[in-house]
């Protein structure tokens, strides 16, 4: 959520960033707005102190036995003015909410600008693509050979975009998600583990930014409850409506759960595979700092998850989003792509983003500094640590050998029982 004396204090600051977001400029109207409203608020106050003094005049002129039936008439008066003008200016308050929290957070400067991903920047890149001596095959031919992935099956009783992964790979999914656990929370990684609901309040999806607006991207339940669509819904909710110590920030906590998000707009994309799908695995890092920090809290998140690609060896790049291809609340983003040689391309497995205060603001989520007074509003930040669904392919594809069997990387082998390689359709099928 936008800060309104933000925008009255840098209307062009604003608009500009509005423009990195390739939207038209809206201080002016805003403003408007927030004119009539605390015009509304004023003037609601001056009639409330003058029926006060009214009031007050009332009781003197009871207790001397003097008439008061002009003072009473004029204080009713008063009355449905004061009704009016608070109807006023909750209407232009409600007004001013409903054209904000619509409005995406504001890129900082050193976004690039841009209208989609073709703007987008490489920041680095880590890793060799593997030569491969025979046509390397993706992940879905790879899966279906051995009949350990299986989308017919789940297509029958579910539709289009869910997957049964079965034996060996279903066993390699939950190995890679382990072993991103274990180094997450690991002394270095510094995360804390936390197992969250899956199924939130509106409030909890409002606070980080997916309502109003991106309601159709969510699945939502007959009795009310919304199924996330990353475990950053739950996880960056454990501040909301609180107030919490700066000695206690950095709060760092990581989440391995499914997620689940309707597509909506995704047809005919990436419609074969597990590329894109209504239900997946992820593990989620999330980090509540102060202001000073989070540009610093952003770069080390953003390695952590590169360090999951570094110690499975595969290949990857790391860019830059530009304003037009950021998503709603961030103000910075950092995408991880990682090589995939059955596609031969590289392809988002973690997206790390920056929201600065603007999902504070709508959680009301706040700390109390060290020094001086009051309390200032939180940087939430979130990020893949990675998605393990699209771990698994990189690991298949990348990893395959010539028999459609696959080398399981070192780092999985203890999470595997010590299996080393994932045998092809031929060995699979005895």
């Amino acid at each position: 959520m936008h800060d309104i004396r933000f925008i009255r204090e840098h209307p062009a600051a604003f608009d500009a960033g509005l423009k990195k977001r390739n939207l038209a400029p809206l201080s002016a109207e805003l403003l408007e707005i927030d004119k009539r409203r605390r015009g509304a608020i004023s003037e609601s106050e001056t009639i409330q102190s003058k029926r006060k003094a009214l009031s007050q005049q009332i009781g003197i002129a009871k207790r001397k036995g003097e008439p008061a039936d002009a003072l009473m008439a004029e204080v009713a008066g008063l009355e449905a003015s004061l009704k009016k003008g608070e109807a006023l200016a909750a209407e232009l308050d409600a007004e001013l909410t409903r054209r904000l929290e619509v409005l995406p957070n504001l890129p900082v400067d050193d976004v690039p600008d841009g209208i989609d991903e073709t703007a987008n920047v490489e920041v680095r890149r880590v890793g060799n693509q593997r030569n491969f001596s025979f046509p390397a095959k993706d992940h879905v031919a790879l899966g279906e050979a051995t009949g350990e992935m299986d989308f017919a099956a789940a297509a029958k009783i579910s539709g289009a975009r869910f997957v049964f992964l079965k034996s060996r790979l279903a066993r390699l999914e939950r190995a890679i998600a382990q072993f991103m656990l274990d180094l997450h929370t690991s002394e270095e990684g510094g995360y804390t583990e936390v197992n969250p609901p899956l199924l939130v309040r509106d409030n909890a999806v409002y606070g980080v930014g997916q309502l109003p607006k991106f309601a159709e991207d969510m699945f939502h339940t007959d009795s009310g409850y919304w199924l996330i669509p990353t475990a950053e819904v739950s996880l960056t909710n454990l501040v909301n409506d609180s107030i919490v110590e700066e000695k206690d920030l950095p709060i760092r906590v990581t989440a391995w759960t499914p997620c689940f998000r309707s597509e909506a707009g995704s047809a005919g994309k990436d419609t074969r595979g597990m590329i894109r799908q209504h239900q997946f695995p992820k593990v989620e890092l999330v980090s509540v700092t102060t202001p000073e920090q989070s540009d610093a809290e952003h770069q080390r998140m953003t390695g952590r998850a590169e360090e999951v690609l570094k110690q499975l060896g595969l290949p990857y790049r790391t860019i830059v989003l530009c304003g037009g291809d950021m998503g709603f609340a961030s103000r910075k983003t950092f995408d991880i792509e990682v090589w995939l040689p059955g596609q031969n391309a590289y392809r988002e497995i973690s997206s790390c983003s920056n929201c600065g205060d603007f999902q504070a603001r709508r959680m009301n989520a706040r700390y109390r500094p060290n020094e001086g007074k009051g309390t200032r509003f939180v940087h939430t930040l979130n990020g893949s640590g990675l998605a393990v669904g699209r771990t698994l392919i990189a690991v298949l594809e990348n990893y395959q050998n010539e028999d459609g069997s696959v080398t399981v990387p070192e780092a999985l082998r203890s999470y595997m029982g010590g299996l080393a390689t994932i045998p092809g359709p031929a060995k699979a099928a005895k």
